[in-house]
């Protein structure tokens, strides 16, 4: 039954390793119970109804992928996409969230067309083998960095950009402890050593003042001030394209690169094929459209759920107990929500460590395979942004390749793909 219904295979797991690695990936992406509401609250949304929508959609919309695409892929609100939708649609561009939702919908609607035309699976097969092996590399030292951020060990500077923050008090200095303990876990073998490196990290957070402890239970607020809240109004504007481009662009490939990182690392793609594909499109397509109906941003897939395949989660099993720990957290919020950001920090670093193996399959002696997958690599992290990474990456690729006189190695699809990507950097 396990393996019809979640594609779990006794011979590569356990029923215990997959709810453990279910657990530890909802433990490291928890923080959007948190983040998500603020972030969105800025637009003047009810961050109460914010809460039960951003926990509401990452359970079902993850324990859909568990079912339906049988992979361990978690989903929820996608950051940096609710960082559009609030900073730049609403608050710098004046739109109304109202407007804003409607264009995420929009979106929605046309990945479910691009799914059913089997156009996403078409992008992902034109993408250069370098750097579907590279972009495993670039999401690891993506989600490093934003876990060093996230407990204040990096830092904003005006003069060099980034710096090192103050490690020695507060959150810097637990979540540097948190990576220590979590890494000696790891060499000693534990089992759930990524889980275990939350807790821990969580427990002597306490005494440091950082983790605050908030109760265990409460009610989700009612979802009714943001539901069905889409505006039809000046939907053929030229604003409203170029936000549902947008949209549509940073989510396609965020989706897709974030796809391409996590089974590279579980080695589940064969040949450069990731199995169900087209069902891990419909999951996203789908529950971005639902999402924007039940008053969030876009909802993706999300990069952290490499933390439960670390801990051995290989079938959508992972996908769906991370999923009910969504839905238990509607009721159990304080509890979750007294994890602070420094005790996920260890688990980004290590499984950001992790991902950088598949850089040893990146052949550097060739240059014309080295440099585009280095910028892939290199401008994941500092551009803060997985499609861009890939974009500049695929853009170096064709333009040696092209200028070097090897002709052969650019597909048409190749350069189809490219010219929407110049699209982008001019609308």
């Amino acid at each position: 039954m396990l393996t019809k219904i979640f594609g779990f295979n006794p011979k590569e797991t356990k029923l215990r390793t997959e709810i453990m690695a279910g657990l530890t990936t909802f433990l490291t992406m928890a923080y959007i119970l948190a983040v998500n509401p603020n972030i969105l609250g800025e637009t003047g949304m009810d961050k109460g109804a914010l809460f039960t929508t951003t926990a509401l959609m990452a359970g079902l919309a993850t324990i859909f992928m568990g079912v339906y695409a049988k992979l361990p892929l978690a989903l929820a609100p996608g950051m940096g996409l609710n960082a559009f939708f609030a900073y730049t649609v609403c608050l710098v561009m004046g739109h109304s969230w109202q407007f804003a939702l409607t264009a995420v919908f929009l979106e929605g609607i046309l990945f479910i067309l691009l799914t059913v035309t089997n156009l996403r699976e078409k992008i992902v097969d034109v993408i250069p083998d370098t750097l579907k092996k590279a972009i495993s590399a670039g999401i690891g030292l993506y989600i490093a960095f934003i876990g060093l951020q996230s407990a204040g060990i990096i830092v904003d500077n005006q003069a060099t950009l980034v710096s090192l923050g103050n490690v020695t008090q507060g959150s810097a200095l637990l979540g540097i402890i948190g990576i220590v303990l979590t890494a000696i876990f790891l060499v000693k073998n534990v089992k759930g050593a990524l889980l275990f490196g939350i807790i821990a990290t969580t427990l002597i957070g306490i005494p440091l003042g950082v983790t605050q402890y908030n109760g265990v239970v409460s009610t989700p607020p009612s979802i009714e001030p943001i539901f069905m809240k889409i505006q039809w109004d000046s939907i053929l504007s030229k604003d409203m394209f170029v936000i549902v481009f947008t949209f549509l662009f940073v989510d396609l490939f965020d989706c897709i690169g974030t796809v391409i990182g996590v089974t590279e690392r579980a080695g589940m793609s064969k040949d450069g094929k990731i199995p169900n594909l087209k069902e891990v499109f419909v999951v996203d397509s789908v529950a971005t459209t639902a999402g924007a109906m039940m008053g969030t941003s876009t909802v993706a897939v999300y990069v952290e759920s490499a933390a439960g395949v670390n801990e051995g989660g290989r079938s959508g099993l992972t996908a769906v107990t991370t999923g009910i720990f969504f839905l238990l957290a509607l009721f159990l919020s304080p509890l979750f929500l007294s994890i602070p950001a420094a005790a996920t920090t260890p688990v980004l670093v290590l499984v950001g460590l992790m991902m950088m193996g598949s850089v040893l399959n990146v052949n550097f002696s060739d240059y014309l395979e080295a440099v585009p997958a280095f910028v892939c690599i290199l401008f994941m992290p500092l551009c803060y942004s997985i499609s861009d990474g890939i974009v500049l990456g695929h853009l170096s690729y064709i333009f040696i390749n092209l200028l070097s006189g090897n002709y052969k190695k650019v597909s048409i699809g190749m350069l189809i793909l490219a010219v929407f990507f110049l699209i982008k950097f001019f609308i």
